[in-house]
């Protein structure tokens, strides 16, 4: 069911890969509640993934470019506001990559070049990406910018690296131009810490099916998919949400706040050799 959330809002959404990425969800529902938009991914993604078959759906221009690379980035923007007439309400940042994960080197023997480019590509492009806009005055009033996070920016995650390093990062880069953007311009800037999702490239993981049965046992509502992160972003783009930044915002179905639930003490009883009992 749609509720016109954006009618005569426009936006850029960077990161929609597959009709498994957050963002192509995000693009979806955008389209639904009467949203604009152009879609932006690199090169390499737009060979390999399926943006063509998404902007085709929704009506939205492709724009190719490196998020790490600010030429990129200016011509996403400028083209963006020649094709939607103006500028936009809301950007979504749904991307990230770590090469030490996917070579599987682990975090104490992590490759420092590696790490440069986890840092650069998952989290400094998102500074990059809000001085452009910045610069360009590129989004109106009360704009809404989101960024997808994890809750390894807190606490430690086996397996998830020094991915955990870049949405710490992330996170920080939101509040301190989330400061700057709502003082200057009134224009919101939040993060989504999301349950693990079988995304692409969440898929990549080490021992992804195994955490997301963990935290769907530690969840007492059990764990957000893409579609429900992705009503999630509607919302905070939305002009009901005005007041709304600066923020890491838990969706995640109560995980963040659990310490044990009875679905994971159960599970994890019947691995010992006592007798613990629990009621």
């Amino acid at each position: 069911m749609a509720y016109n959330l954006l009618k005569g809002k426009k936006g850029i959404i960077f990161g929609a890969l597959d009709n498994k990425s957050i963002a192509w969800k995000v693009a979806e529902k955008a389209h639904a509640e009467g949203a604009k938009f152009t879609l932006s991914n690199t090169l390499t993604a737009l060979r390999f993934g399926q943006l063509d078959t998404l902007a085709e759906k929704t009506g939205s221009l492709v724009i190719p470019a490196d998020a790490t690379n600010v030429d990129d980035l200016n011509n996403v923007f400028e083209k963006s506001m020649e094709e939607l007439g103006g500028k936009v309400d809301f950007v979504l940042h749904s991307i990230g990559m770590s090469l030490n994960v996917r070579k599987k080197r682990v975090y104490n023997e992590l490759d420092y070049n590696f790490l440069n480019k986890t840092l650069d590509i998952s989290s400094i492009s998102f500074h990059k990406m809000l001085q452009v806009a910045y610069k360009m005055d590129a989004i109106n009033r009360w704009g809404s910018v989101l960024a997808l996070s994890y809750i390894a920016a807190q606490r430690t995650l086996y397996g998830y690296n020094d991915m955990a390093d870049a949405k710490a990062l992330l996170e920080s880069i939101a509040r301190s131009f989330g400061y700057i953007y709502g003082r200057e311009k009134k224009i919101r800037v939040n993060t989504i810490s999301q349950s693990p999702t079988y995304t692409t490239a969440g898929s990549g993981v080490k021992g992804m099916n195994a955490l997301m049965d963990f935290t769907e046992r530690m969840s007492p509502l059990g764990n957000a998919d893409a579609d429900e992160c992705a009503n999630y972003c509607i919302i905070l783009f939305s002009d009901l949400t005005r007041k709304i930044t600066m923020q890491n915002l838990f969706h995640d179905g109560g995980f963040s706040s659990m310490g044990m639930s009875l679905r994971a003490m159960k599970m994890y009883n019947r691995s010992l050799d006592g007798d613990l009992d629990i009621e």
